[in-house]
């Protein structure tokens, strides 16, 4: 195991070092000056030239690259070309606020989508089954933010409530905290639950129809005991993968949910210092949110091993 978790943490190097030179080159191409868009129209050539100076956009783009990913390996983001502030420890800040909402929105996925997609294939091809199919297919297709202006019209419209402004810490203020995180959860949540919900019944069915499952059956074991104890910790692998998926992609991309309910997170982040081209925050930030993704799959591999003894890694 422990060969195994070095190997794949090797793996990160070149999977990072490409994601960096990506990242780097794309927001070079963009069209735009950044210089031009950080002073202004009315800029001189000569202030145009000392700001670009200041930040090495003079310098080759070798050279650019070679300077950046030398300060990252070290710890060193760089400063933002707005504010002039480090990088690191706001991506650290906005990350604790985008973390609390998708690890929340994932429990409220969980707790709605693993019970009906149990539902759902213990009553194969019934009305139960074909009604819950039909929840878990509209969940797919809706998208989160059409389904979060939806109950903002409905909460102010029907209910004289309006999800509440800015962001306390959960430490802060636990209350308010979770009044302001639940909402936007409950949107992620939903639509997360419509995938991992169909994901459940497909491999608690195929797992149903595997010989171990009839021989427990014969012995008289309760259905219940069939399907919480066997078929569901056999069926969890191909779950845990589109749990691991999401969780990953949801660390990146809840800008939508963020910016529709004002909240100051990691995604909001990348989209403002996109909007005003702050190279910088925006390498820094995606660098960040691809090491915390390939960090989350490799969690995901070696929790497959924990489902099932019959994997092992070596």
């Amino acid at each position: 195991m422990f060969t195994y978790i070095v190997r794949r943490l090797l793996m990160l190097i070149p999977v990072l070092f490409g994601v960096s030179i990506f990242i780097f080159f794309v927001m070079r191409v963009v069209p735009g000056d950044v210089a031009q868009t950080i002073l202004g129209t009315d800029a001189t050539p000569a202030a145009l030239a000392q700001l670009r100076e200041n930040f090495g956009l003079n310098l080759p783009l070798y050279q650019q690259y070679l300077n950046w990913i030398g300060g990252v390996l070290t710890g060193d983001f760089g400063e933002s070309m707005r504010t002039g502030k480090a990088i690191l420890p706001d991506i650290l800040t906005r990350f604790k606020l985008t973390f609390e909402l998708t690890l929340i929105a994932a429990v409220i996925s969980w707790i709605i989508s693993i019970p009906l997609g149990i539902i759902a294939a213990t009553k194969r091809n019934s009305k139960t089954d074909f009604g819950l199919r039909i929840v878990s297919l509209l969940g797919v297709s809706v998208p989160n933010f059409a389904l979060a202006t939806v109950i903002i019209l409905v909460l102010s419209l029907y209910f004289s409530y309006s999800p509440p402004v800015g962001y306390v810490g959960f430490f802060e203020n636990p209350i308010k905290n979770l009044e302001i995180i639940i909402i936007p959860a409950i949107v992620l949540g939903t639509s997360m639950a419509g995938a991992v919900m169909r994901m459940t019944r497909s491999s608690i069915l195929e797992i149903l129809r595997q010989d171990f499952i009839r021989t427990i059956r014969a012995k008289g074991a309760k259905e219940k005991v069939v399907i919480f104890q066997h078929a569901l910790k056999n069926a969890m692998i191909p779950i845990l993968t589109i749990i691991g998926l999401q969780i990953g992609t949801l660390l990146g991309g809840t800008v939508i949910i963020e910016q529709i309910f004002s909240l100051p997170g990691l995604g909001q982040l990348v989209l403002t210092a996109i909007t005003q081209r702050d190279f910088m925050v925006v390498q820094g930030s995606v660098l960040f949110i691809a090491f915390i993704f390939v960090m989350i799959n490799l969690l995901v591999d070696l929790l497959y091993s924990y489902l099932d003894p019959r994997i092992s890694y070596k």
